[in-house]
C-alpha cells in the first residue's frame, strides 16, 4: 500500500500548477493533504476510482485536510472530540480494517510563539488521541507536524533554536510521542539520511536547499515490520512543501 502526505499551501493554488497531475502520477492508495485552505464547493476535484473526505476550518482560507482514498474506509472521525481544537479542520481519521489513517496538521506556534501554550496543550491532547486509537489497532499518522525533531532535520539549527517549530518544547513533545510506542518511518528507514520537505518562500531558501523536515509519516512501532519504504518527493513542486510518502505490506 502506499500513502502520500502533502501540504499543498492551498490546493486551489496547488491546483493551478498542477496538482492533479501530480497526483495521477503519484499513484497512491491514500493521498492526504493538509493546509487545504478552502470551504466545501470552491473547487470541484474528484479523482476516479477515489472517495474524499474533507475537514474544513471555520475561518474562510485557512487551514484544512482532505484524504483520498481507494480502499473504503469504515468509519470516518473529524477533528480529536475536543472542541477547543476542533475548529480549525486540522484531523481526518479513517479507520481501516487493519490500521486507523490519522492526516493532521499541526497548530504552528507562529512568530514570537504566541501559540506555543496552545500548541503544547495540543501536542497532549493529540497524543492521548492517538493512544486511543493505538489501543485498538495500529496507527499511520502523516502530515505537517510543524517540528524539525532534531538538528539534521533542519539547516541551520543553531540560528533557529528559539523559532516556532524548532522550540525545545516542541521537539521535546515529537520525543514524547516517540516515546510512546511511535516510530518516525523515514528516519528509522534512512538515519543519517539529510532531506527537507519544507522551504521558506523567502531568501531563495529551495534553491539554495535551506529547508526544515517537519512533514512526516509517524507509525505504530508494531507496523515496522511491514514497513517497505519511506520517501521525500523533493523534487515535486506545487507548494513551499514537498510530498512525503510511506509503504507498507
Amino acid at each position: 500500500m502506499k500513502f502520500i502526505s502533502w501540504n499543498v499551501n492551498g490546493l486551489r493554488a496547488c491546483e493551478g500548477k498542477g496538482f492533479s497531475e501530480i497526483f495521477k502520477q503519484l499513484d497512491a492508495d491514500f493521498f492526504c493533504l493538509q493546509e487545504t485552505k478552502m470551504q466545501a464547493g470552491q473547487l470541484d476535484i474528484a479523482f476516479e476510482g477515489y472517495e474524499s473526505y474533507w475537514n474544513y476550518a471555520d475561518k474562510k482560507g485557512y487551514s484544512g485536510t482532505a484524504i483520498f482514498t481507494r480502499r473504503k474506509p469504515l468509519s470516518v472521525a473529524y477533528g480529536i472530540g475536543i472542541d477547543v481544537h476542533d475548529h480549525e479542520g486540522r484531523v481526518i481519521t479513517l479507520e481501516m480494517d487493519d490500521f486507523f489513517l490519522v492526516c493532521c496538521y499541526t497548530p504552528n506556534s507562529q512568530d514570537g510563539l504566541k501559540r506555543l501554550d496552545y500548541r503544547m496543550t495540543w501536542e497532549d491532547d493529540f497524543l492521548a488521541y492517538l493512544k486511543r486509537l493505538d489501543a485498538q489497532k495500529p496507527v499511520i499518522l502523516c502530515g505537517d507536524l510543524n517540528v524539525a525533531h532534531e538538528e539534521i532535520d533542519i539547516k541551520n539549527p543553531k540560528t533557529n533554536r528559539h523559532n516556532a517549530g524548532f522550540t525545545d518544547e516542541e521537539r521535546a513533545k515529537f520525543s514524547q510521542l516517540l516515546a510512546n510506542g511511535f516510530t518516525d518511518s523515514f528516519r528509522f528507514k534512512y538515519p543519517d539520511e539529510v532531506k527537507y520537505s519544507w522551504w521558506s518562500y523567502r531568501f531563495q531558501a529551495r534553491q539554495k536547499n535551506a529547508g526544515w523536515r517537519i512533514d512526516y509519516f509517524v507509525i505504530s512501532d508494531r507496523l515496522r515490520e511491514r514497513l517497505v519504504d519511506a520517501a521525500i518527493h523533493t523534487d515535486i513542486f506545487g507548494s513551499d512543501h514537498c510530498p512525503v510518502a510511506l509503504e507498507i505490506k
